[in-house]
């Protein structure tokens, strides 16, 4: 009897120690995995006033006319140690429904699920693989990191998401940022069918100062089935400074090319500037204007159905409020004035389209 009570001692003693150093483990890997969310829901009132709510052809994000919406719920969870890092991230609203549209069932609700592991013990030096965030640009589909209330032309037409396969290093005093990409084309998550080709992209960011960044970024690769190849070029470039805490600008650059038929000597150009300025007189109101150009008069990216092409010359003005911390109230009025009458209203094409619209951004 004895030696049974002495067994049940040990078994409990030791059930007791590995469900602790279970619960260490467990608590261990908690401590090390962030979760997060985002809400932004807007309205949007087109003074061109679309019967089928739909804005301009152009836009994937806040695309929806006259109507309360969501632009972008996301939820996420990301998991990070010295040498293993990786990120999931869900998502619904008008942008996926838009935006995502060419990928099949749930991978139009991934916003970002990739794994990554450190190369180098002493330096920062990563190897990545999944769905991430696109590498072009300053703007992205949360609008609570850009500027303005609604993106740019030239951040709507490039990608706003990737998949395939990155190498990045970080400089130790965190100045610069390199990174070179294996990608499965121009904003994909599934290879076009027949095509054989895949991309490749690189990324410079370059910070001497922390209120100075310039980027470069690139892509190259074809968006055809392969009996159908058409090589693209493109390159981003933008520089943000600011000169202090209240004022700053961003200036941008995109060029691309791409060939006009299959084997051709010939190329397609198309290329857009932008100017985005900021001023915050206190700490919870930021105002912002911008100026931007697109022209893409070949409908290498946005289709051709006039004359001259997709020609636009637009201006807007952002006014933002954050009533709390992590609750941000934005207004925006935007003009737009095309070369040739792209817009539509009352089933006449006409030349200008402006809108003014609103919008509530929640992140925890």
């Amino acid at each position: 009897m004895r030696q049974q009570l002495l067994l049940l001692c040990f078994f409990l003693t030791s059930t007791s120690l590995f469900a602790q150093n279970d619960t260490t483990k467990l608590d261990i890997i908690l401590s090390k995995i962030k979760f997060g969310a985002y809400l932004e829901t807007y309205y949007i009132y087109d003074f061109n006033e679309p019967e089928n709510h739909v804005r301009p052809n152009f836009f994937y994000a806040y695309h929806r006319h006259n109507e309360l919406a969501l632009n972008l719920g996301l939820i996420q969870a990301e998991y990070e140690t010295y040498s293993a890092r990786a990120k999931i991230a869900l998502m619904a609203g008008t942008y996926s429904n838009i935006n995502l549209a060419a990928e099949e069932g749930v991978l139009r609700n991934i916003y970002e699920a990739y794994i990554g592991t450190r190369l180098s013990k002493n330096k920062n030096l990563w190897v990545d693989a999944g769905i991430f965030s696109s590498h072009i640009g300053f703007e992205s589909a949360v609008g609570k990191d850009c500027w303005n209330m609604t993106r740019s032309i030239l951040a709507e037409n490039s990608p706003y998401y990737e998949s395939g396969i990155k190498i990045s290093y970080t400089s130790y005093n965190e100045k610069w940022f390199l990174s070179g990409l294996l990608l499965n084309g121009w904003q994909r998550i599934q290879r076009v069918e027949g095509n054989q080709t895949l991309g490749f992209g690189h990324q410079i960011t370059f910070s001497p100062t922390e209120k100075v960044t310039l980027n470069s970024s690139s892509f190259v690769g074809n968006d055809y089935p392969t009996d159908e190849k058409k090589m693209r070029y493109f390159h981003n470039f933008f520089t943000q400074i600011d000169f202090s805490e209240k004022f700053g600008i961003i200036a941008g650059f995109d060029i691309g090319t791409e060939q006009k038929e299959t084997k051709s000597s010939e190329y397609n150009i198309w290329y857009s500037p932008i100017l985005i300025a900021r001023y915050k007189p206190t700490q919870k109101i930021a105002l912002a204007a911008r100026i931007e150009h697109y022209n893409d008069q070949n409908g290498v990216i946005v289709p051709k159905t006039t004359q001259n092409g997709f020609q636009v010359t637009g201006f807007s003005f952002n006014f933002d409020y954050a009533i709390a911390e992590k609750l941000l109230w934005r207004i925006e009025y935007r003009n737009l004035n095309s070369k040739d009458d792209y817009f539509v209203r009352d089933n006449e094409l006409i030349s200008t389209n402006q809108f003014l619209g609103s919008a509530l951004a929640i992140s925890f």
